[in-house]
């Protein structure tokens, strides 16, 4: 019996996912499930480069804003909301796109993970409360073998349950179910475009009030070790806030070699998927992604 079929577009952060995803599923008659472990927050828009209502065209978009800042949410969560919306696309008789960079997220739907329910251990969690977020990744890194990319190597309570149930002998899950079959297309530009793309992205969303966002989260409730966890613009913003970095011009550095860090984070973990078809950004991708699309629904 042949599996539902899925669009997945995936890639480096700043090359334009969202606006691929969004001409594709106008072209054929679908609607976008968002990838992104940050969008799924509430008020979290400029930092995340959340996509708004006018970029959208008109296209359903699926899995934002579905989350409070301050609770937990983890990948088996957005798997869930991810299925029974792809699977409510379908039965309406539409497209399913799925767009984003959150490699884990993008793989739990595309490889359907399995997962298992670990108890908390008071005792291990009182032990494991007095590492420091770095100590707590490296230990992880260290028992699986694994490695977090896309803010979830910064998630502190994401982390503590992971290493609970590595340390408990409970990291081992059922083998992944797939239950769509997936077309992978790839987005991305050689290193030195993607850095300058970052840049001005960066000081455009800076213009559009990214701090004052930051500074309204806040000022709203969402925590200091929420915004902390989030990594990348929420970290270094608040930081700024904060007094910990002192000028503009040394947020602007110090943020915006942590976003180029993280985009080669990211290439790294799509390169290990050898069926991604990476799309040629400086050609003409969009005739490419629709001759790959009209291919694979035939």
């Amino acid at each position: 019996m042949s599996l539902p079929k899925l669009i997945v577009v995936l890639g480096t952060t700043a090359c334009g996912k969202s606006g691929l995803g969004v001409e594709l599923a106008r072209r054929f008659d679908g609607e976008i499930v968002s990838a992104d472990s940050r969008q799924v927050y509430k008020g979290l828009d400029l930092g995340t480069g959340k996509v708004t209502e006018e970029e959208m065209e008109g296209v359903p978009h699926h899995m934002l804003d579905v989350v409070e800042p301050n609770q937990p949410y983890s990948v088996a969560d957005f798997q869930a909301g991810a299925y029974a919306a792809i699977d409510d696309i379908l039965a309406r008789g539409r497209r399913p796109f799925l767009v984003g960079g959150t490699g884990l997220y993008v793989r739990a739907v595309t490889e359907g993970f399995t997962f298992t329910d670990a108890r908390p251990d008071p005792a291990l969690r009182a032990e494991l409360e007095g590492k420091t977020t770095e100590e707590l990744y490296a230990l992880l890194r260290e028992k699986t073998g694994v490695t977090l990319t896309g803010g979830e190597e910064s998630n502190r309570h994401r982390l503590m349950r992971s290493v609970e149930k590595a340390l408990s002998g409970r990291w081992e899950s059922p083998p992944p179910r797939p239950r769509y079959d997936c077309l992978l297309l790839g987005v991305t530009f050689p290193r030195e475009a993607v850095c300058r793309r970052i840049d001005a992205r960066l000081q455009a969303r800076i213009d559009a009030g990214m701090l004052d966002e930051v500074a309204d989260l806040r000022a709203n409730g969402a925590t200091d070790e929420f915004l902390e966890g989030l990594g990348l613009e929420y970290r270094y913003i608040l930081r700024y806030l904060t007094g910990q970095i002192t000028t503009l011009d040394g947020l602007k550095d110090e943020l915006g070699r942590a976003i180029k860090r993280f985009a080669k984070r990211q290439m790294v973990w799509f390169k290990k998927d050898r069926d991604v078809l990476w799309l040629d950004m400086e050609g003409d991708f969009l005739t490419q992604a629709v001759r790959a699309v009209e291919g694979f629904l035939a």
